[in-house]
């Protein structure tokens, strides 16, 4: 009986470490995603061409998580893909020394690639050691605690760009110091809990486990969602179109930082809530997705997109956390990583098709009722979608109890 709550306290231990390491992170690349729309528009990029980047940096971040979650899942070297994931982070210092769009764009589009070689092991890993308190819960205090750092990042970038007078390069390089940090955290944290994340090969009888249809049509559901819900690179660009010429562009990341607060105040609440009514608590957050785009897209003040950017907030904690808890629960561990990989390819392909769109839509002005009618119906589908999967994952309960 005593040993439970030691064992309750080292798997509540073993989420805050993955969380600081996570916080650290966030620092950085959080920090600088605030800024890079804005260094964007100052190097004279337009709203296609920034939401065509922007999606297919989530898209490569994403999609190839499908192969490296699936190579992490056969090699079990989660830790290896844990490492080089977070050391191609380095690519954001680096946008300190260059000054041409094209090359800030590959770095950028490299530490996307970093997160996808991160993300599903991490997250295998979060729900390996965290198999005992609710997956909820623990991805709600991963995300609470990972947006510590989204918060700290974006205050950091904006002060700096402040008292630099809107010095991008000198602001980048400065992100250096806390990608040191990083390393340190992220080795402390492999000394600390490598050793318990050890997953043994299939035995004969779990071979035949496999990802059923509530996972599929679960992430189908995510696809149609993501596809509906404008960017947040997007909203941070109109916000620089209003602000630059003001030479006030250093508040951009304050808008970014905003978004990043929210998500934290959801996220811990949405884990929990997770837990206890299931899968159903996202079609709050679907249904929520309809109002970044409106407002983002139908605005013409900065108070607007500041609205828009709180509603995004919301899902965007929603999606980082429930999200991501929901696919736990519809994988077997043995596919876990696996698992990921394909849940975030699609949720990629959502990003890369909705920065394209929009980014068409702001660039070319379509009509309020067209954009109207895209939201509304993809969000419709997304919903329908998930109750579906939501059904498919009580059927497949009773027929295997």
């Amino acid at each position: 009986m005593k040993h439970n709550p030691i064992d309750k306290r080292s798997v509540y231990a073993a989420i805050v470490l993955l969380g600081v390491l996570s916080l650290f992170g966030d620092v950085i690349y959080e920090g600088a995603r605030g800024l890079v729309p804005d260094y964007l528009n100052f190097l004279g990029v337009s709203a296609l061409i920034v939401g065509i980047v922007g999606g297919l940096g989530e898209f490569l971040g994403y999609a190839l998580r499908l192969f490296t979650g699936t190579a992490a899942d056969a090699t079990r070297a989660y830790w290896l893909f844990i490492f080089v994931g977070y050391g191609l982070i380095v690519s954001i210092p680096l946008l300190g020394v260059i000054a041409t769009w094209e090359i800030a764009v590959i770095l950028v589009l490299i530490e996307r690639i970093g997160k996808a070689f991160r993300a599903p092991s991490r997250d295998t890993v979060l729900s390996i050691v965290s198999k005992d308190i609710g997956a909820g819960k623990a991805f709600g205090i991963h995300e609470f605690l990972d947006q510590i750092g989204a918060l700290l990042g974006p205050l950091l970038v904006a002060l700096i760009m402040l008292y630099t007078f809107n010095n991008y390069q000198l602001t980048f390089t400065l992100l250096a110091l806390p990608f040191l940090m990083l390393l340190v955290a992220l080795v402390y944290t492999y000394r600390k809990i490598g050793s318990r994340t050890i997953v043994k090969p299939k035995t004969t009888g779990e071979k035949g486990k496999g990802l059923g249809k509530p996972f599929y049509v679960y992430t189908f559901a995510v696809l149609l969602n993501t596809v509906g819900l404008i960017p947040v690179a997007l909203i941070l660009f109109k916000a620089s179109a209003i602000l630059q010429p003001e030479h006030q562009g250093w508040m951009v990341p304050l808008i970014y930082l905003l978004v990043q607060g929210v998500d934290a105040a959801i996220a811990l609440a949405a884990g929990i809530a997770y837990d206890k009514f299931g899968i159903r608590v996202l079609a709050l957050a679907f249904t929520l997705s309809l109002f970044p785009p409106l407002f983002a897209m139908f605005g013409t003040g900065l108070l607007t997109l500041v609205v828009a950017s709180i509603f995004f907030g919301v899902v965007l904690g929603m999606q980082e956390s429930i999200y991501r808890a929901a696919v736990s629960k519809l994988s077997p561990i043995y596919s876990r990583g696996t698992a990921y990989g394909i849940f975030n390819t699609a949720y990629g392909v959502g990003f890369l098709i909705s920065g394209g769109i929009y980014g068409y839509f702001m660039d070319f002005g379509v009509p309020f009722c067209l954009t109207l009618l895209f939201v509304v119906s993809t969000q419709g589908a997304a919903i329908v979608a998930l109750l579906g999967a939501h059904r498919a994952s009580k059927t497949k309960i009773k027929r295997t109890s």
